[in-house]
């Protein structure tokens, strides 16, 4: 039945009720009306509006649930759908709602990944010209200092030492740059290695101290959600540093029922109530990528914790 004829019949319904009333019961109406009629017409009036309303909210009510979920849907976080209920129109508006928002997560997730394929090929290709290029005529520079501050007199060599040891760390800095946009290590020794190199290298170029805890049974991974786990906690790191002001972190990768989970959480200021930036929501697009589950919240105690659930099936993927 159309919600039209629902609402039609159940307005009537309620009509019919106090015609027959009046037409049969004792009730009469005089001219001028008394008071005791007025207000047996007034306490009629409010049950047949009480009792409506009463229909009215049981008919609508699958309406106001797929409300709620239409304003507080996100397709960067799938979750539960709407339950198909009601009848006629109202129960195929739920389920063309619940179809919709399945392919528009598919077509997302589909285009999430091409464009996240493109940005790894985007910083390979970086990376190899900051090594190739960029590299390699810094190094050519130091070798021409080195030769130049042989031959230059005494008093010139110590600033021609300085530009030496600047050159140095400028070169030191692009090769790190390269191996943060493409992570060789992930690649020839595999996510446990790059995971140990990442958290060393925050130790060493930044303030925070790096606990790490990976289990030696993990199952199987293939190199997608290899990539998915490494990038995110490198975010995670990253934000760990420049924005929760965090002295301490720790990187937790273990066996968890039904796949694997990565945990960075840190001792900082937590992410209160700001909104989530890109780092955020890149985080999100990745773990959507794999059919992973991805919470951000407090830490126990004080900072942020970022816990990415990675399903695998059969013991490896």
């Amino acid at each position: 039945m159309s919600l039209f004829w629902r609402i039609f019949l159940l307005n009537a319904t309620v009509l019919f009720a106090a015609a027959g009333l009046l037409l049969l019961g004792p009730v009469t109406i005089s001219t001028p009306v008394l008071l005791t009629e007025a207000l047996i017409l007034a306490g009629g009036l409010a049950a047949m509006l009480t009792a409506n309303a009463a229909l009215l909210r049981v008919g609508l009510a699958p309406l106001q649930r797929l409300t709620r979920a239409m304003s507080t849907t996100d397709l960067l976080r799938p979750g539960r759908r709407p339950v198909v209920s009601g009848h006629g129109e109202i129960a195929g508006l739920i389920q063309t709602f619940n179809t919709m928002l399945d392919r528009l997560e598919a077509e997302r997730a589909a285009s999430s990944g091409l464009a996240l394929s493109a940005q790894e090929a985007e910083r390979r290709r970086i990376a190899q010209e900051l090594h190739d290029e960029i590299g390699q005529t810094l190094t050519a520079v130091l070798l021409e200092l080195k030769r130049v501050a042989d031959q230059a007199p005494s008093d010139l060599r110590p600033q021609l030492h300085q530009v030496q040891e600047t050159t140095r760390a400028s070169l030191d800095e692009i090769r790190r740059i390269a191996r943060r946009l493409r992570p060789g290590v992930l690649e020839e020794l595999g996510l446990i290695s790059s995971l140990k190199a990442l958290a060393n290298e925050m130790a060493e170029h930044t303030d925070l101290t790096v606990e790490r805890h990976f289990d030696s049974d993990l199952p199987a991974l293939d190199h997608e959600t290899e990539l998915v786990l490494y990038r995110v906690a490198q975010e995670g790191l990253t934000n760990a540093v420049r924005h929760s002001e965090a002295r301490r972190a720790e990187l937790t990768l273990r066996t968890a029922p039904g796949g694997v989970d990565l945990l960075v959480a840190d001792d900082g200021i937590g992410i209160g109530a700001a909104a989530e930036g890109a780092g955020i929501r890149g985080m999100r697009e990745r773990a959507l990528l794999v059919g992973a589950e991805l919470v951000i919240g407090p830490a126990p105690g004080r900072g942020t914790r970022v816990r990415l659930h990675v399903p695998v099936k059969n013991g490896g993927s």
